[in-house]
């Protein structure tokens, strides 16, 4: 490294991207520092990723909706849930998540410095927080991660309408909601308002919810949110939003007329960089705020690297994390891999969805031969013992080679499941191999091997056709 800096890399932004980037750095020795703007943790763990599973959690828990499959439709484990209910747990694992992070970024010697940074010239910040100072960094990683998109056209509140910032700032839980847009965070938080009892009316342009997840999955989960009671409103556009006496009246371009009490945005994120003056780095954004980089998560500029949210998709926790420490391992010429393609997405709607490879549109659109291999919950021991009725594995397999192409699971723990076919696909593993293994019972991982026998049974009928031919 050039003398003359105070740190060899700096991340800008504590969030998964930032801590692993600093944190990669100081494992091989070198001076690392932070530098945020708020608390810790940055987003993921203030304000999204977190707070917002836990809520999830204490939804769950609290409404007792994993049980009424057992107990009965009106089985519920506290009548009336109240905010300060829902936010006594998420408090607690927020600052349980704050001092982790921060205990770890002490352990390895990462300087921790608060403030909103600037850049002055390619290699230096200047930090405001009180008496404004200026850091020097020989690599520098961008991770200021993002923030919810708000459309000019709409007069936000943070009481009767918010993004999903605000929502985590609502006094009281409302009787009705409006959700614009039936993408991943909109729908996360459409699922737990309609376990709470809240009317949820969902508001959507495009014509399906989650219109990436293999449509199997995405029609399992809509057709359980609309037994919650949650109306969809696919193929509509939000005209504009009134207020009345505390409340508010959504009109869409339909001409119908939604009354509720609260109105959430969910139209997207936009990249936290328009306070960085990108420019005086040689840099600069998309309309979005996001930053383009290579594949070694290098920008435009040799020394200075981009990771996480900020560089848009799959804008994921745990792609965050890689990004950055990738980028730093980069950034200090450590040998490396690159990124794996094999990215778990997981959506912790009510119930979850998890998936990793292709889905059947993918494959049906590249010509691509496969058979498909099908296990319900509701077939398994652990599933009758958990009471989910509702959940289900699918396995896509290669008429080719008999290769996992894709594995996509809806249901409890499917964020956790979804792991096991990653691994199998990660290793070029088959069918067959799911087939013979032998899984502990009753649980539902079990459910790779029925879904393998399914699609199994399938190959062996077109073998057996064929060979009749």
């Amino acid at each position: 490294m050039e003398d003359g800096y105070e740190y060899d890399l700096l991340a800008i932004g504590s969030g998964p991207a930032g801590q692993k980037a600093a944190i990669q750095a100081a494992k091989l020795g070198r001076r690392a520092a932070i530098v945020e703007r708020r608390t810790i943790g940055g987003v993921s763990v203030n304000r999204g990723t977190i707070p917002s599973k836990t809520l999830r959690e204490a939804v769950i828990y609290l409404t007792g909706i994993s049980q009424r499959a057992v107990y009965g439709d009106s089985y519920r484990l506290k009548e009336d849930i109240t905010v300060e209910d829902l936010g006594l747990r998420t408090r607690q694992v927020v600052e349980r998540e704050v001092d982790i992070v921060r205990n770890q970024l002490a352990r390895n010697h990462v300087h921790v410095i608060n403030g909103i940074a600037r850049f002055v010239d390619p290699h230096t910040l200047a930090v405001s927080g009180g008496e404004e100072r200026r850091i020097s960094a020989e690599k520098i990683v961008i991770a200021t991660g993002t923030r919810p998109h708000r459309p000019k056209t709409v007069e936000f509140d943070n009481k009767t309408i918010l993004d999903s910032d605000g929502l985590l700032l609502l006094e009281r839980l409302p009787a009705s909601i409006v959700v614009v847009g039936a993408g991943i965070i909109g729908i996360e938080y459409a699922s737990m308002f309609a376990a709470l009892g809240t009317k949820v009316t969902v508001v959507e342009k495009r014509h399906r919810l989650l219109d990436f997840v293999d449509s199997q999955i995405a029609e399992g989960l809509q057709y359980h949110l609309r037994d919650l009671g949650v109306v969809f409103r696919f193929g509509e556009a939000v005209t504009a939003v009134e207020r009345h006496d505390g409340a508010t009246v959504t009109l869409l371009e339909s001409g119908k007329r939604i009354p509720a009490e609260v109105v959430l945005y969910a139209a997207g994120r936009q990249g936290e960089t328009g306070e960085l003056d990108l420019q005086s780095a040689g840099l600069d954004a998309n309309e979005r705020g996001y930053i383009e980089v290579g594949p070694d998560f290098r920008t435009a500029v040799d020394h200075i690297y981009a990771a996480g949210d900020v560089i848009g998709w799959p804008s994921l926790a745990a792609t965050s994390m890689e990004q950055g420490r990738l980028a730093a391992a980069h950034a200090l010429d450590q040998p490396t891999h690159s990124m794996s393609e094999l990215l778990p997405f997981g959506i912790y709607t009510i119930p979850e969805i998890s998936y990793v490879g292709r889905n059947e549109e993918e494959l049906t659109e590249a010509a691509c031969p496969y058979e498909v291999g099908i296990s319900r919950y509701r077939e398994l021991a652990r599933g009758q013992i958990l009471g989910d009725s509702y959940g289900m594995l699918k396995l896509l397999v290669s008429l080719e080679d008999r290769t996992l192409l894709g594995v996509h699971v809806l249901g409890t723990n499917a964020t956790e499941l979804v792991h096991i076919g990653q691994a199998v696909m990660g290793n070029g593993g088959t069918v067959d191999y799911l087939v013979d293994a032998v899984f502990n019972y009753p649980t539902l991982a079990e459910s790779y091997k029925v879904a393998a026998l399914d699609a199994m049974n399938k190959l062996q009928a077109i073998s057996t056709l064929a060979a009749r031919a």
